[in-house]
């Protein structure tokens, strides 16, 4: 298991990232940049996770978890900006 442990972490680590870019993208769509609390909190879950799993592979991944939801505050907010530019669809009121 030791020697697969760097693909495990990588592996892990691009699906986090596609995830949390779906999650932003589809959060500020539904609702709007005050999603970013959710990054915070999870961010912070998962960094607090880290500190006390034993298993480094699991720490790791609860690390790059946690600081890639933290990083997620910052596009969730420029994520409306991106809408604004017509780079993304916004989403319609309903009546």
């Amino acid at each position: 298991m030791e020697q697969f442990a760097g693909i495990i972490v990588g592996a892990s680590l691009f699906v986090i990232i596609f995830v949390s870019r779906w999650a932003c993208i589809k959060g500020e769509y539904y609702f709007t940049k005050k999603f970013w609390i959710v990054f915070l909190f999870t961010g912070i879950s998962g960094i607090l996770v880290s500190l006390f799993v034993e298993d480094t592979v699991i720490s790791s991944i609860s690390g790059i978890f946690g600081f890639i939801s933290l990083w997620g505050i910052g596009e969730t907010i420029k994520q409306e900006e991106r809408v604004k530019k017509g780079w993304f669809p916004k989403r319609q009121k309903k009546s």
